[in-house]
Parts: C-alpha cells; structure tokens; sequence
C-alpha cells in the first residue's frame, strides 16, 4: 500500500500521516490544533517529539495514540488505516499495537507490579500462565526482577515508571508511546528512564517520545518540533533532515 506521497505503509512504516488535522470548534471560533501533518516513522526509529506549550503536540499524540480521531487526513498505523475506525476499533488497535506511558505513571496501587503489568494480557484474553511468564520478563527487562510483588506505595517513582513501561511493552506493541514520561522524576531518574528507552530502541523497539527537555530530545536519534499545529523542524541528531 502507498500514500499519495509515494510512502509505502508496509513493513518498515510503523506511523505514515497524510494532511493529519484536528479542529476544534469553541462558539463561533475554529482552533486549528493540528494542521496537514504529514509524517513517517519507519520500524526502529527513536522519535522525540517537542514543541511549546499549545503547539499541538498533546493533541498529535492523541491522535497517534488512537484517543481521539482526525478531523481531516490519514493515518496508517503499522500498515492499518486507522484514522477511519470506530471506537470499538481503535480500542482493540491501542490495546494490541501501542503501548502507553505516561507522566502520572498510572498503576493501580492495591496491585502488585506484576499484576500491574499483567493488566493489558487481562483485557486481552491471554491465559494466565502465560500472562505471568510474560510479565515477569518485561519486569526483568526494566531491571525489577526483585520488585515483582511490590505495590506502588512501596516503589520510587523511577521504579513506579519502570513498571509502567513494563506494562506499556508486554503486548510486544509495534509502538512505544511516551507521553512526558521523566515528567515527575529527578534528574538522575530521569537519565535512568532515558537509558531503559535507548536500551530498548537498541533492541529494536520503536519510541515516540514527547517532551518539552530538550537533553531528553537529544537522547532520541530524530527530533520532529511542532509549532502552531505545523511540523516547523524534522531533523535526525546528527544534523541531517529528515
């Protein structure tokens, strides 16, 4: 399959955008939240997104993560066009391609972080036995082999997002989705989360990362800057465009 841009959405292509917009439409006034963003992220790429404050970055990010749909344009996510779903669609597309972490960690806190992570295997169907297996190695992926019968309460905040991100990889998700995750961390947990991600970029994963730091931008291989709803810079870290 090809866009009209002569991008293939087949296997190499994990996110393909083709005059991605979103309106809004408050009273008589239109905000233009996103504005003919065309865009391709290829199988393996580490992606840091940035942008100031209503740039429309959040709302990119909703609309790449399948929470919102488009007012107009295309999306392809890993070869499905999704962008003409119903609900019922796109909640099957965000359990079983992409994986969410957020700023706020959420985890339930009455729950172990196995359990925690075992939550999307639940919705899905999968045996428990199975489930455990694999969830036990995302947690040892993230290097919480010792916390897996630990709550929330009882972790750090590092350790909280580490279990998050265990979570957001346990469906093997064709993309990573990271919405702000050194948001409430340190600086020295901060790094340590930036690590686990280029770690697991190495490994093959694909990341879209939003941020507003422009150190944790510089971890990831390519940088996409939104302003007014528009791409302003696509480039790689090594100066080239992309």
């Amino acid at each position: 399959m090809h866009n009209g841009n002569g991008v293939g959405t087949g296997n190499d292509v994990v996110i393909n955008t083709e005059g991605l917009s979103k309106h809004y439409f408050l009273g008589a006034e239109t905000v233009r939240a996103v504005r003919r963003v065309d865009l391709v992220i290829r199988r393996g790429e580490f992606v840091a997104m940035m942008g100031p404050s209503g740039s429309g970055k959040s709302t990119f990010m909703n609309l790449i993560g399948c929470l919102d749909t488009p007012t107009d344009g295309e999306y392809w996510l890993n070869g499905r066009r999704v962008s003409e779903l119903s609900d019922d669609q796109l909640a099957r597309v965000r359990n079983r391609d992409i994986g969410f972490v957020f700023q706020t960690f959420n985890l339930l806190p009455r729950a172990t972080s196995l359990h925690n992570v075992e939550l999307p295997l639940i919705y899905a169907g999968t045996p428990a036995k199975e489930r455990k297996k694999r969830a036990e190695d995302k947690l040892q992926r993230v290097g919480l082999a010792d916390r897996m019968d630990h709550k929330p309460p009882e972790l750090s905040g590092g350790q909280r997002q580490r279990v998050a991100i265990a979570r957001a990889l346990v469906n093997d998700p064709a993309l990573l989705l990271a919405d702000e995750p050194t948001g409430n961390l340190d600086s020295k947990t901060s790094q340590e989360i930036v690590d686990i991600l280029v770690e697991l970029n190495r490994a093959g994963q694909t990341i879209l990362l939003v941020t507003h730091e422009a150190d944790i931008a510089a971890a990831a291989s390519r940088q996409v800057h939104l302003m007014d709803g528009f791409i302003e810079r696509d480039f790689f870290n090594d100066g080239t465009q992309a």
